[in-house]
């Protein structure tokens, strides 16, 4: 691990880099040993969640 490390839930999340992507199964791993989720949901080393951040449902796009 490298030193991205933060007692706060996203203050250094854009400085640190991607170790692996797995884009086919929706998830990256940082170099801070957090997991990022394509859902925005958030796995950090520590142990602690940061849950998806999904948006209305009534925004979502529909195809006709």
């Amino acid at each position: 691990m490298c030193s991205h490390q933060s007692p706060s839930a996203t203050a250094d999340r854009g400085l640190a880099h991607i170790v692996a992507a797995h884009p086919e199964q929706g998830w990256t791993l940082l170099c801070d040993g957090a997991i990022v989720f394509d859902d925005t949901g958030e796995l950090h080393a520590d142990g602690s969640v940061v849950p998806p951040h999904r948006g209305p449902a009534d925004r979502l796009a529909v195809a006709a």
